[in-house]
């Protein structure tokens, strides 16, 4: 059953998991296009992204598998044989479930151990890309902004021998002045080869001048050459990864534990902005109630004696007030919003971690019994109906993510949500597969649909 399995299992992980970074590249792809990037880096970009994504192609794999496997038996009548011999379902899957729990083992350690590491790395180097400037490019007749204080346009460029045909550069590096030099001349050569941090342009047979900014009677200077040397620094097209501990105090960078200890962080300053709030009320705003008493000497009118100004001058006083104070609580609702939307956060990565490994164990008990009743192998109906189950159960666990992190829903409910919908049908499906059921039988619902409308005919021809 091992030998069976591993096969096709393998097969499965890589086929999907190619699948997926497919569409990693459709959607990064403009990222990445036309900055020149060396392949080392989008093979390390590809391998970074490939980790994260092995918690959907995993148990993809483990459900197209088992699917196929126990199709391909009971369409041989191997299932059959066994079952024959004395071997129960449960017997059969036996090695293939202790195989399952052990990935599912490695599937925890990998999601808390390797994968916070890799999205680290991932992250960091998607920003690095992200913020990389595109290659610099000179085309036809188009000027080319790309390089900080020049802005330069060429007639025509051949780009193998370097050689320009009618050059036209502004050069606003200078500072100290708001005018831009203008470089024009006839042809040029162009060179960055040598050395890559520097764009070298020889020019030959132009002129250089200053554009006028002051009105028409400012003074015009131009300098013609018959050779200009124009060196530019292209340092900044050179790929830098940026600093990774820019980003591992996210929560999609932590292990079990790291969550928990963020989690407690997070909860105490939340405790502790609240305290501070109260604090200031208390301190600032003082609440009391009317005790007016038409007529009593002991009126608790505090505003008796005051003329009218002094009492308009204290109710604009009073209004103020209110109105940074309600200012300020707002503030504090918000801030302590974030803060709740932040441990929702953590604690559905926390969750995350477990139901990734729990659900290669229940996608494994979906998919076997389903082969099982479905009788049939190969990628054709196993993967059809692998992919149904999957699509609900990834949906199912989008929407509980989702909502946990609106506050909708607690996280164990909303992560784990998917989890409690396919365990009866796992159980549902396992008994049918135990069972010999004609679950997948056209045949049986064909005949049990002629028995019905025979019974509901002779009920009608009783009445």
């Amino acid at each position: 059953m091992l030998g069976t399995f591993i096969g096709p299992f393998l097969l499965s992980f890589l086929v999907w998991l190619f699948v997926f970074e497919m569409q990693f590249l459709w959607k990064y792809v403009d990222d990445m296009m036309g900055k020149g990037l060396e392949t080392m880096v989008i093979i390390e970009l590809l391998v970074y992204a490939s980790s994260s994504l092995v918690n959907l192609a995993l148990p993809m794999a483990i459900l197209t598998s088992s699917v196929m496997v126990m199709g391909g038996l009971a369409e041989n009548y191997e299932l059959t044989a066994m079952k024959s011999a004395g071997m129960s379902l449960f017997k059969i899957l036996a090695p293939l479930s202790v195989f399952i729990l052990f990935i599912g083992i490695s599937a925890f350690y990998f999601s808390n151990n390797v994968l916070p590491v890799a999205n680290l790395k991932f992250k960091s180097l998607l920003y690095s890309v992200r913020n990389q400037k595109p290659t610099f490019m000179l085309t036809n007749n188009v000027f080319y902004n790309g390089i900080d204080g020049y802005s330069i346009r060429v007639d025509k460029v051949d780009k193998k021998t370097g050689k320009l045909e009618d050059v036209l550069i502004y050069d606003m590096t200078n500072p100290e002045s708001p005018q831009s030099t203008v470089i024009r001349a006839k042809s040029g050569l162009m060179d960055n080869k040598t050395n890559p941090r520097y764009l070298v342009l020889t020019l030959f047979d132009g002129y250089t001048y200053k554009e006028q900014t002051e009105g028409k009677d400012a003074p015009h200077m131009k300098n013609k050459f018959k050779e200009n040397i124009l060196r530019i620094d292209l340092s900044g097209f050179q790929f830098s990864k940026a600093d990774e501990s820019l980003f591992k105090n996210s929560y999609e960078m932590m292990s079990v534990d790291q969550l928990e200890a963020g989690v407690d962080s997070i909860k105490l300053r939340e405790v502790e902005r609240l305290k501070d709030t109260r604090n200031f009320l208390e301190s600032t705003l003082t609440l009391t109630r009317d005790t007016l008493e038409v007529g009593s000497k002991k009126s608790g009118d505090f505003m008796r004696g005051l003329s009218m100004q002094q009492r308009n001058r204290a109710m604009d006083i009073a209004r103020e007030y209110a109105r940074q104070n309600i200012s300020f609580l707002e503030r504090v609702v918000l801030d302590v919003q974030n803060k709740q939307e932040n441990i929702a956060r953590h604690l559905a990565e926390w969750h995350r971690k477990f139901f990734f490994a729990v659900a290669c164990v229940v996608l494994f008990f979906i998919g076997a019994p389903l082969g099982a009743i479905i009788r049939k192998g190969g990628l054709g109906l196993p993967t059809v109906a692998a992919v149904a189950f999957f699509l609900i159960y990834y949906v199912i666990t989008i929407v509980g993510e989702k909502m946990v992190k609106s506050l909708t829903l607690d996280p164990w409910v909303g992560m784990w949500m998917g989890t409690f919908i396919l365990v009866p049908i796992s159980i549902f499906l396992t008994y049918k597969a135990s069972r010999e059921s004609a679950l997948m039988d056209r045949d049986a619902y064909i005949k049990f649909f002629k028995i019905f409308t025979r019974m509901a005919g002779n009920q009608g021809g009783n009445s």
